[in-house]
């Protein structure tokens, strides 16, 4: 035992181990000094995965490929022996298995030991509950379904009053999601850019609420949530005006139906009440929220412990509808919830008895090919759209992320020789001269709003008003733009980038300074602040605010945040109380996510990276709303790899 501390000590020293883990198997070791050394071993392992977003550690794949199933030893990192693989190469999963039965630290389901062996997957007794969690509030709901089911004639003549006929006789999958929603409590709608899930949404609540008037009740309390308060203030702008464009007038009581549908929208720490310094949260079993339909956007970026705190502060009888990409990039922290549920979703899986059920609601018509008699309940309450309204059949954008997202090497390959109007593909040399015209040149660069914060800043005398349109102004015209990065370390990661732009802009007369604080610096919170209402992602640009001192108005720098509540309103915070910021001219594809930018550039590493998948560059690509740069700083043998690859998660939510 005291030789297997001593070697995750090393793998710390060397950041091949988080401290956390080693402190974990030390505290085992201490509860219970006869374990054996290979169960102090998996719970080191398993609080690493979680670290890197798996839900457990699962023992037959670590014993068949530990170095890529662990990521270890890490990318550049100095060689020390013994590596995992090699402690592990002579374990039989027999022999591991046993080595974990400590019937005081390791357990098999309930119960309060800080270890659960499920099969070949090895938790931390949290992530455990967490899966059974989401697991048993989901079943719960997905067997009621006659109950949730509306009437079917009112439902279609709700649904036929909002939606017009599709042309060629094709598929609404936006009014099969509406109908597949109403019919239960739990659904899932997911679709790419573009394929229309705020309209297919917000038509859902106006059927919701239409039938729940017509049946001579109250309004259904209706919340909207996003993960981010970039996600809930992008929602909140296009929600409101969808809302006003229903084509109601074939309802009774139009505006009072339109005035039902709720378009404010919240992040979900604040929806379930956050509590400083703790992980709990002010709504759950025991409290529960007041609400009868929550709608939870950008799905794909909640994790599996957010997942579950949502879940038991659900009432029962209330109704969940998950909105989301499912090939986007799952949350940095651990679990892949969306991806997991909707694993079966290109396929459809549905039954007979759900095909002659939208029919008869819809009077829409499921393909054969996405019939299965043995359709799994789940399976049910999935809709994938498949029609983006965004990109055409001509788009460049589009034709290279369905490229990508079906691991397509040729497709890329035609698309890099002859790029349509709308993509690009550049390549970063030692001069910088590629990466300094994609932040200087043209309407969609860093140089826009720079610009843009230069000519529109009020006089010193100004009120506030004049100052937070100036404030969302400059957010709107830096959002034009953004550099994504694949990795954080190395001359392509964010942090080499960030300090290149920065130094870029300085020269060129655009920023006072290439570092610190200086007006125009844009800034990302790496870490929930609920003090100052901030949560890890949001974006913030340092501008300045007039300031009174000893009788003289002089200027002070203060950071502008949209308002994390998904309203138009900015937030104003000093940069002295803001503990956990870093510059983000560049930043993360996982961080990215929520956002669209009018051109967004995605850089690509000289070398692969085990980061680089299929999963992240097409997120990536689909942060774009018009323009599309892949910058790559090696061969395009980088970029065809990460397409080859895909991202796989530990976890049993659907065993």
């Amino acid at each position: 035992m005291k030789a297997m501390l001593e070697q995750l000590a090393r793998w710390v020293e060397a950041g091949w181990l988080r401290d956390l883990d080693q402190a974990f198997a030390a505290f085992l070791a201490r509860e219970a000094p006869d374990a054996d050394p290979l169960l102090l071993l998996a719970a080191a392992l398993a609080s690493h995965q979680l670290g890197r977003g798996h839900a457990c550690l699962e023992l037959a794949a670590t014993l068949a490929d530990a170095a890529a199933t662990l990521a270890l030893p890490p990318e550049d990192s100095e060689s020390i022996e013994p590596t995992p693989a090699d402690l592990l190469a002579k374990v039989s999963l027999k022999k591991w298995q046993q080595a974990l039965a400590h019937p005081r630290l390791v357990g098999a389901g309930a119960g309060n030991t800080p270890l659960v062996l499920e099969g070949t997957r090895f938790y931390l007794r949290r992530y455990w509950q967490h899966e059974r969690t989401v697991q048993e509030a989901i079943a719960l709901r997905l067997s009621q379904v006659q109950k949730a089911a509306p009437d079917g004639r009112a439902l279609r003549a709700a649904l036929d009053a909002l939606f017009r006929p599709v042309a060629n006789g094709e598929t609404d999958w936006q009014k099969v999601a509406c109908a597949l929603a109403a019919r239960q409590g739990f659904s899932i709608v997911t679709g790419g850019p573009g394929t229309g899930k705020t309209t297919t949404v917000v038509k859902l609540l106006a059927v919701l609420q239409h039938l729940a008037l017509g049946e001579g009740g109250g309004r259904l309390r209706i919340r909207l949530a996003a993960p981010t308060g970039k996600a809930a203030a992008r929602l909140n702008a296009s929600i409101a005006g969808t809302v006003q464009g229903l084509p109601l007038a074939g309802l009774p009581d139009a505006e009072t139906l339109r005035a039902a549908i709720p378009t404010e929208v919240t992040t979900v720490h604040r929806l379930l009440g956050s509590r400083p310094d703790t992980r709990h949260f002010r709504h759950d079993a025991r409290n529960p929220l007041p609400v009868d339909v929550l709608v939870l956007d950008e799905a794909s970026m909640v994790d599996l412990e957010m997942m579950a705190a949502v879940l038991l502060a659900l009432p029962a009888q209330a109704r969940l509808v998950l909105l989301g990409d499912k090939d986007q990039l799952a949350s940095v922290e651990a679990g892949a919830v969306l991806g997991a549920l909707c694993r079966r979703a290109d396929a459809g899986h549905y039954t007979q008895v759900t095909r002659d059920w939208v029919l008869a609601a819809t009077g829409e018509r499921i393909p054969d090919a996405l019939l299965d008699a043995d359709g799994a309940p789940l399976d049910q309450a999935v809709t994938k759209l498949r029609k983006s309204h965004r990109f055409t059949t001509a788009s460049g954008i589009g034709r290279l992320a369905d490229a990508v997202n079906a691991g397509d090497i040729a497709g890329v390959r035609k698309l890099e020789r002859d790029p349509p109007a709308d993509i690009a593909f550049a390549t970063l040399g030692s001069d910088d001269a590629a990466l300094r015209r994609l932040v200087l040149e043209g309407p969609q660069s860093y140089r826009h709003y720079l610009e843009v914060m230069g000519a529109q800043q009020p006089p010193l005398n100004a009120q506030r008003p004049a100052f937070d349109a100036w404030a969302a102004q400059v957010l709107a015209a830096y959002g034009a733009f953004q550099l994504l990065c694949a990795v954080r370390k190395g001359p392509q990661g964010v942090e080499r980038l960030n300090q290149r732009v920065a130094a870029m802009l300085h020269h060129a007369g655009l920023l006072r300074a290439a570092g610190g604080w200086t007006l125009g610096r844009p800034v990302m919170v790496t870490r929930n602040d609920y003090a100052l209402g901030l949560m890890n992602g949001d974006v913030g640009i340092t501008l300045a605010l007039p300031q009174e001192v000893d009788g003289v108005v002089d200027w002070k720098l203060r950071v502008a945040f949209a308002a994390s509540d998904g309203s138009a309103g900015i937030r104003w915070v000093l940069p002295s109380r803001l503990q956990a910021v870093e510059t983000v001219f560049a930043m993360t594809v996982h961080k990215s996510q929520g956002s669209e930018f009018a051109h967004a550039a995605l850089v690509l590493p000289d070398r692969m990276s085990r980061v680089l998948t299929r999963e992240l560059v097409y997120t990536g690509i689909t942060r774009a709303k018009q323009r599309f740069t892949l910058a790559q700083a090696g061969d395009a043998a980088v970029l065809e790899e990460a397409v080859t690859r895909r991202m796989e998660r530990a976890g049993g939510l659907l065993a």
